[in-house]
């Protein structure tokens, strides 16, 4: 018998932008949002990264997404489909054992393994998947932010 799915809360709800800079006055001004920390080059994936706060604690975010280079996946979305709506995270306290569940639900994946997030190890499921939707998941251990991937950098 499979185990249970163990996830949620939403960690983070993700936008794609063309511009960081030019985007965060707008989100200050109509929502009052803040960055919670200056935005960060994520190289590997070709992107630069700003979280904003939605509320105290542990309350969601939202996730600007900044391509650096034409060949990223993201670059290719905004591209494709512009300004929006890019993926939606959830938290799972077992990463590993929670892609291996969706596997053998025939979830289609596009990560079978964990690879290095922003916040910590994280695995994606492929829109095909459900809805139509990009789902993130995101280790619980590593969702306070404290550790940050060795590769990322204050531009």
């Amino acid at each position: 018998m499979s185990r249970a799915p163990r996830v949620g809360p939403i960690h983070h709800v993700a936008i794609v932008v063309r511009s960081i800079d030019a985007a965060l006055p707008r989100y200050r001004e109509l929502f009052g949002l803040l960055p919670e920390a200056d935005p960060i080059n994520f190289a590997s994936q070709g992107v630069r990264l700003c979280f904003l706060r939605t509320g105290p604690g542990q309350a969601a975010r939202i996730e600007l997404i900044e391509p650096l280079d034409d060949a990223s996946g993201v670059a290719r979305f905004l591209a494709t489909r512009g300004e929006g709506l890019h993926h939606i995270c959830l938290v799972t306290d077992d990463l590993p054992v929670e892609l291996d569940r969706l596997a053998s639900h025939e979830a289609e994946l596009i990560d079978h393994r964990p690879r290095a997030g922003a916040h910590g190890p994280v695995g994606f499921l492929h829109p095909r998947a459900l809805s139509g939707v990009l789902w993130e998941l995101v280790q619980a251990d590593d969702v306070d932010g404290s550790e940050r991937d060795q590769e990322q950098s204050n531009p």
